[in-house]
């Protein structure tokens, strides 16, 4: 757990109380990537003082793992509703994360729910790509622009010099499908264009969001949590989503205002665009 220990603490931060850490968001919380990152954030003790996990139906059948921890752990794990193609459940779900962070404002946002349709140019349907754009882009970016008040709550409020993941900081699960540059090589074992796409149109909201909030102090970034075993990787997917989930958390204690706007694996190398 050292590796989760520097995503929430800073050496610039000599008080307990900047050492004790953060309020967090992570979007599509309920499975996979963002199901992990609950339980590891959790497991180390102490340092994530509220973690706000959304899903859409939190009740729903595929929530019980996630109900579990939450129940393991009350005091830290607040499950939110929030379905990000629908943007009054965003502001609700603003609302309700506001009241409960008050003054200190909100550290960290990972935009993690995202869907992976399949198709190649031919295959894939308008409504396939309005789906996708709507979930993997519009979904984020409207996420950003309603949690954005308490984001500046808590770099105001911060102690921290610079940019952290400490401090405040949005980051968005993107992939390496999205890049133009490697499309060539990777495009005939898998078209899946409208994944490909709006993921890429992704890329591009968070680079824009990076350069307009960089002023505030708010970091912004991009990771590519690798080819990962899960609902949308697959079975025969490179990497285990807790190995894919302990890279993350690592790379993200090392970011500073170097890594905002970057596009990083969760290995830490830089990815093509």
């Amino acid at each position: 757990m050292d590796a989760l220990r520097s995503v929430f603490s800073s050496t610039a931060a000599t008080s307990a109380e900047n050492k004790m850490a953060s309020n967090v968001l992570i979007t599509g919380a309920n499975r996979g990537i963002g199901l992990e990152m609950v339980r590891q954030m959790v497991e180390d003790k102490g340092r994530v003082k509220k973690l706000f996990a959304c899903c859409r139906d939190p009740n729903g059948p595929k929530t019980e793992a996630l109900q579990d921890l939450a129940k393991k752990h009350p005091d830290i794990i607040i499950i939110v509703t929030m379905d990000v193609i629908d943007l009054e459940s965003i502001k609700e779900a603003a609302k309700v994360v506001g009241l409960k962070v008050g003054e200190e404002g909100l550290n960290l946002l990972v935009n993690n729910a995202g869907i992976g349709l399949e198709g190649d140019l031919q295959e894939t349907t308008n409504k396939q790509m309005l789906d996708s754009f709507e979930t993997n882009v519009l979904g984020p970016m409207n996420v950003i622009k309603e949690f954005l008040p308490l984001l500046r709550v808590a770099a105001k409020a911060s102690k921290i010099s610079g940019m952290s993941c400490n401090k405040a900081a949005v980051v968005n699960m993107s992939t390496y499908e999205a890049s133009m540059d490697v499309t060539k090589y990777t495009y005939s074992e898998a078209a899946v264009v409208p994944f490909r796409v709006s993921k890429a149109a992704l890329n591009m909201v968070a680079v824009c969001a990076s350069e307009e909030l960089k002023k505030e102090k708010i970091l912004v970034t991009l990771m590519n949590p690798g080819w990962v075993r899960t609902d949308t990787g697959g079975e025969h997917a490179e990497i285990d989503v807790n190995v894919s989930v302990k890279g993350i958390l690592k790379v993200m204690g090392t970011m500073g205002e170097k890594q905002t706007g970057m596009f990083l694996d969760y290995q830490g190398k830089t990815q093509p665009w």
